[in-house]
């Protein structure tokens, strides 16, 4: 069978070296054998459930959620309903942030519009950043 070095495998999964022996550490990926010249040997097994948690991690899951969702991928006779609770949760968090991010958006281009270029003694920013609400 085949087997990739660290190198071949962080290549293949743009992940760097120490993130892959970080999630080892942390038990998201198996160790690898070694071979002979105890270097680390990452089966296809390996690509595939790295890939799997960087696709996870780059749609924002958190690592105890990648690793329930882990855990739940390798018992493939489980009802996916605790993965849908996983995502929906994860949704709602998503869309919470994203209204926040509205907010600020629409408050911060509030405060822009009141700048009439002058002097900072009549700045509107400098002025509204200086109270409270």
């Amino acid at each position: 069978m085949d087997s990739f070095t660290i190198g071949k495998l962080a290549a293949a999964t743009e992940t760097k070296a120490e993130t892959i022996r970080y999630y080892e550490r942390i038990g998201l990926l198996a160790l690898p054998e070694r071979t002979e010249g105890n270097y680390r040997a990452y089966l296809p097994s390996h690509l595939a459930r790295l890939r799997f948690i960087r696709r996870s991690r780059a749609l924002g899951f958190s690592l105890d959620r990648v690793r329930a969702l882990l855990r739940f991928s390798d018992d493939r006779a489980c009802s996916c309903d605790e993965i849908d609770r996983i995502a929906n949760q994860h949704l709602k968090e998503v869309e919470d942030k994203i209204a926040d991010l509205k907010r600020l958006q629409s408050e911060l281009q509030d405060m822009i519009g009141q700048c009439h270029r002058g002097t900072i003694a009549d700045c509107r920013i400098i002025v509204t950043l200086g109270t409270s609400r």
